[in-house]
């Protein structure tokens, strides 16, 4: 299929087209299929096998976890959409994580002027002390 498409014979839109109408009884979608599935089995076996893939995933999901339970802390009640309509919902969101964005830069800001002054008053300032400053809200 994919040399058909470099050479002219098939546009790629008349692909999406087949992939899109979700026949099982498609080849191109049953080979689609099946390569997702061989790839999915080749992470699998990467993350059973490889202890190193395991602590970087697990690092990366508590870091949205821990954004989405201050998200729920910032809105002062939890993740309730009060709203059926979906573009208030969208709002609610956006306005959210733009109220979390700030509180975010202000911490940077602030942590950078403090430790710019305990280094201006000659305290050495590692990349242990750094890691320290960290706090949960």
């Amino acid at each position: 299929m994919i040399l058909s498409i470099q050479a002219g014979l098939v546009l790629p839109s008349m692909l999406l087209r087949k992939l899109s109408s979700h026949n099982r009884k498609n080849r191109l979608y049953q080979a689609f299929r099946e390569l997702g599935r061989v790839e999915r089995t080749l992470f699998l076996l990467r993350y059973i096998s490889d202890p190193q893939v395991r602590r970087s995933i697990r690092a990366e999901t508590t870091k949205i976890e821990s954004f989405n339970d201050f998200l729920d802390w910032i809105t002062f009640g939890g993740p309730v959409i009060k709203s059926g309509d979906p573009v208030e919902q969208e709002k609610q969101v956006k306005y959210a994580s733009l109220v979390a964005n700030a509180i975010m830069l202000s911490n940077v800001a602030d942590l950078t002027d403090v430790i710019n002054s305990m280094a201006e008053d000659g305290l050495r300032v590692t990349p242990e002390l750094a890691a320290s400053l960290r706090r949960s809200y």
